[in-house]
């Protein structure tokens, strides 16, 4: 890490903003005599707004955001890119609010090492981007709706020197409503080369039709090369963002649950491999399970309502194993199985979304394309 007393020889600051849009030397701030002549930009439906646009090499190396309408519409339909080096495709696309460390077109005041929102009204983002020839960031507004303020300061350190090693920042984003039932839910699809998986941040609308049941049993799975099996693995959803026994709201460093609503069956929690660094050579896939658990009675009841889920495990506890219930070769009857008293974990379908944030040593990705504005908004306000 550079210290903070030392000056990099011929490296430059620039802020690239509305005031002085192409971060040129001496040309900031000169409409209106210098005072406050262009503070925020405007987007009309169907537009792109380019923030950053730059030859050379650099880092960026902060991101701040605010915009007038915060709906989760606005939130969801607006499209952040970036793109380095000249490629033809974006190394990033992903919704601006989800971008920006919530998910489900929500905001609440929170820090952590990558993104912070001080009093839920900004977007900032602190994750270093590096590029050797040149980058662009810009904003399209996919809804039907203008936008009339849009404030932005990105600031860039040009001239760099970058090691050969230095690889480029990529971010992705899905969604599945619902999930598809007994299939694990990719956070990031299958990315080829090498690079750091950064972490992700998630949003979950549960189903009403499970009756508030807990849905967080999944286990995380990374799988790097060509391994079918993940040799990175997790033990349950609320274990992975760092807590234990269900899930409140909390916001940490690296981890956190930034929503965590009953009421609107609403869930928001990330993790940053900031400290643990997840490298990987030949490819990469993350994905989540997607399970929940609830006592027996209730996992009966369910089933007996025609309530989509497959039983997975029965936990009878001290001192009995857990009991399992796939891959047997006859059906298995729950109903005949363990006791009254056992945990029923068993997977279950919801709407998830994720982030994934990544570096790779290319500035492409070959990941699909993000989903229409459509499909981002519908049934985000259940």
């Amino acid at each position: 890490m550079q210290e903070l007393f030392e000056k990099p020889k011929g490296v430059e600051t620039r802020w690239f903003s509305p005031e002085n849009p192409e971060g040129k030397r001496g040309s900031g701030g000169r409409e209106n005599a210098g005072s406050k002549g262009r503070p925020y930009v405007s987007v009309a439906a169907g537009e792109t707004a380019t923030l950053l646009e730059f030859e050379g090499s650099g880092v960026v190396r902060r991101m701040w955001v605010t915009i007038g309408d915060r709906s989760p519409e606005m939130l969801r339909s607006l499209r952040i890119e970036m793109f380095w080096d000249g490629a033809a495709s974006p190394a990033v696309s992903v919704p601006f609010g989800d971008f920006f460390g919530i998910g489900l077109g929500r905001r609440t005041p929170f820090e952590n090492a990558l993104f912070s929102d001080p009093e839920g009204r900004s977007f900032n983002c602190f994750i270093p981007m590096p590029f050797r020839q040149s980058a662009r960031v810009a904003i399209t507004n996919d809804s039907a709706q203008n936008l009339r303020h849009l404030f932005y300061d990105i600031d860039v350190t040009v001239n760099e020197s970058l090691a050969p090693e230095t690889i480029y920042f990529h971010a992705c984003w899905r969604r599945e409503s619902p999930n598809e039932l007994g299939k694990e839910f990719a956070i990031l699809p299958r990315v080829e080369g090498s690079g750091r998986f950064l972490g992700c941040n998630l949003g979950i609308i549960t189903d009403p039709r499970y009756d508030g049941t807990w849905w967080g049993e999944g286990e995380v799975k990374i799988r790097t090369g060509d391994d079918q099996d993940p040799t990175l693995c997790g033990t349950g959803t609320e274990d992975y963002v760092g807590t234990g026994w269900g899930q409140g709201s909390y916001a940490h460093r690296t981890q956190g649950c930034l929503i965590a609503d009953k009421e609107r069956r609403h869930w928001a929690f990330y993790r940053y491999h900031v400290d643990d660094p997840v490298y990987f050579d030949g490819g990469c896939t993350v994905s989540i399970q997607t399970i929940g658990g609830i006592g027996k009675p209730k996992a009966l009841e369910l089933l007996a309502n025609g309530v989509p889920m497959i039983p997975v495990t029965l936990d009878p506890g001290d001192p009995h194993p857990m009991i399992h219930l796939m891959g047997r070769e006859t059906p298995v009857d729950l109903a005949t199985e363990g006791t009254e008293t056992d945990w029923c974990n068993f997977w279950r379908q919801d709407d998830w979304s994720a982030v994934a944030y990544f570096y790779l040593d290319r500035p492409e990705n070959s990941l699909p394309p993000l989903a229409p504005a459509a499909e981002r908004v519908r049934d985000l306000n259940p």
